[in-house]
């Protein structure tokens, strides 16, 4: 797929468009030793007197190191959600283009589309929670825009195949979302990978489940660097505060606690799947590759209720399709994990 044909996906009004450019876009080197009288900021230092670094660079810099990426490959959000809206508002035409949902799946996906005024064609995962890659080829349309591959699937666990969305990669021409919130938890090898080979490829991470800091709210998106250049050019221009900056920097510079959390997490994980057939009122166990487990048992409700009167909070996920009377367990820290167990034991009748 050449550059053009990216940008052809692109709506024309992106296409366009003039981008905002503020102070901090014009003289870039802001973190040099300047008198600065160009932003109309307080002087007086704070730490956080001065705007922020528009595009990230030295954020950016380090998380390219990290994952083996190019910083120009790289657009980083409030959050995924941000990243994920910026995808709807630069690619889908508004009450014209459709995308494609496989549920059950995140549902910020449905809830962009609506507010975007984009049809959203569900295209359900089968009984073992993996794509039907023909039954997405048979919704695609010439209004189709783009696919959203959420793996490791969330509320689901599982990885999705590599060899899928590669097969989604070759037969798809817009755009391939793959949405990696959990990767760092899975055997599975991240798309990124397949970044150069495939410019329709986008991929989503976030630093809010590996590496704990889901209050910072730190989106990562990996594309084509054309991509990117598009997502720049319409996104708010101080979208990723200097506090997020800081505290994400401090974070990917030690990566050992990181890795030895993750360690932890997916023994206790693998743990817990040992444990849980135990108990009767838990009917089946999906295969994860996330930091969570989905249990099917026998009246969600109750089991819900009964966690919570014992201090106790699980998701309820059955009203999403294919998932029936199911909970969802995130692997919390071993000693709550003993907890959680012993709750088992004593609601196990």
């Amino acid at each position: 797929m050449s550059d053009s044909a990216i940008v052809q996906l692109v709506r024309p009004l992106v296409r366009e468009m003039a981008p905002y450019r503020s102070a901090r876009d014009e003289f870039e080197d802001f973190e040099a030793q300047k008198i600065f009288l160009d932003a109309n900021e307080n002087p007086y230092n704070t730490d956080v007197n001065r705007y922020p670094d528009p595009l990230q660079r030295r954020l950016k810099r380090v998380l390219a190191k990290v994952k083996g990426v190019s910083a120009d490959q790289i657009l980083l959000g409030n959050g995924s959600d941000e990243v994920l809206d910026l995808i709807f508002r630069t690619f889908c035409e508004p009450g014209q283009d459709e995308v494609i949902l496989l549920p059950p799946t995140y549902g910020m996906y449905g809830v962009l589309a609506q507010l975007n005024n984009v049809k959203a064609v569900d295209v359900p995962l089968d009984d073992n929670f993996q794509l039907d890659i023909a039954a997405i080829m048979s919704s695609v349309n010439e209004n189709t825009k783009a696919v959203f591959v959420c793996s490791p699937n969330n509320p689901s666990g599982n990885a999705i195949p590599f060899e899928q969305i590669e097969i989604l990669l070759k037969r798809f021409k817009g755009l391939i979302v793959v949405d990696e919130a959990y990767i760092d938890f899975s055997e599975q090898r991240s798309a990124l990978s397949l970044l150069e080979t495939y410019p329709k490829l986008m991929i989503c991470q976030t630093l809010s489940k590996a590496y704990g800091l889901a209050g910072i709210r730190l989106g990562i998106g990996f594309a084509n660097p054309e991509i990117i250049d598009f997502f720049n050019k319409i996104k708010p221009p101080y979208n990723v505060n200097i506090l997020t900056q800081k505290t994400a920097l401090a974070s990917l510079n030690a990566p050992t606690v990181v890795e030895r959390q993750v360690k932890t997490l997916i023994e206790e994980r693998q743990k817990m799947e040992r444990e849980l057939p135990a108990f009767g009122f838990i009917n089946k166990i999906y295969p994860s590759d996330a930091n969570f487990l989905l249990i099917q048992v026998d009246y969600a409700q109750k089991r819900y209720d009964q966690f919570l009167e014992q201090g106790i909070v699980v998701r309820n996920r059955s009203s999403l399709l294919g998932c029936e009377n199911t909970l969802r367990i995130t692997i919390g820290t071993i000693e709550e994990n003993i907890t959680f167990i012993n709750v088992c034991k004593s609601i196990d009748q």
